[in-house]
């Protein structure tokens, strides 16, 4: 284990106890320009993790989704969402997650995601094995959508973003569907218990940390065209056996506006 997953297992770890304090307390929650909430749980757990940081790697940059980003050396960058999920956290779902991930020159190489409210933690990094509360993980070997479970974030996003018609053609071949989205949906691919994730409208923040956690568990992480699912929008985690079904049923239910 590095000395930088080290790090930052413990940060979010200590950052899901900041957000105890506030969950299922009626804290008061805002709304930002883009209508998503954020609350001073979200807030104090991105300043504790950007402190920490701050001290242990001064010369690293910083991203997150509450303040604005620390410029670093250029080559490396912490990325981190105090609360992913915060809907779920606002009402009192404990589905959601602190992600901490890292990138070199952009590209995910480390990632943790604890869900306090659970008291579960993933972890992987490049080059090894994927962990969950410290046994490995593994994606599921389901090779059918008809025997898939396929969980997903908000429905009315794929709507907005034109790709709803590609999701009611995987939903009608699965087997089951829950809109279990954020974090939890890309970790239950992760540890084998869905075989299918999307993700219609994602941030950085949201799929650093899981990346590498997916795909160190043997799965798929791409865009809804099987490009890189790191920064672009849009987020498909899969099992691999069933990343050319779901890639193919977007790809033949492209959305046209005038129809």
């Amino acid at each position: 284990m590095t000395e930088e997953l080290e790090f930052a297992l413990r940060v979010a770890r200590a950052a899901g106890g900041i957000t105890l304090k506030y969950f299922n307390t009626d804290t008061p929650v805002e709304r930002k320009a883009d209508d998503s909430p954020v609350s001073r749980a979200d807030r104090e757990a991105e300043t504790y993790i950007r402190n920490q940081i701050a001290l242990r790697f001064p010369h690293h940059g910083i991203l997150g989704e509450e303040f604005e980003e620390q410029p670093g050396d250029g080559e490396t960058r912490w990325v981190i969402d105090p609360i992913d999920g915060t809907k779920s956290f606002v009402y009192g779902v404990p589905l959601f997650a602190v992600l901490v991930g890292l990138e070199r020159d952009g590209i995910p190489v480390m990632g943790v995601a604890h869900f306090p409210a659970l008291n579960e933690t993933l972890w992987a990094e490049q080059g090894g094995g994927a962990f969950c509360n410290g046994e490995a993980i593994r994606v599921s070997s389901t090779d059918r959508i008809e025997d898939a479970l396929l969980v997903s974030g908000s429905i009315l996003s794929f709507e907005a973003k034109g790709t709803l018609d590609g999701y009611i053609a995987l939903a009608q071949r699965a087997y089951a569907t829950r809109t279990w989205g954020d974090a939890y949906g890309h970790s239950m691919v992760a540890r084998g218990k869905a075989e299918v994730m999307l993700d219609p409208r994602v941030n950085v923040w949201d799929t650093c940390a899981l990346t590498p956690i997916v795909l160190a568990s043997g799965g798929t992480f791409t865009s809804f065209d099987g490009g890189p699912g790191h920064g672009v929008g849009e987020a498909l985690s899969t099992n691999g056996r069933l990343l050319q079904p779901a890639l193919n049923c977007f790809a033949d239910n492209q959305h046209r506006p005038n129809e």
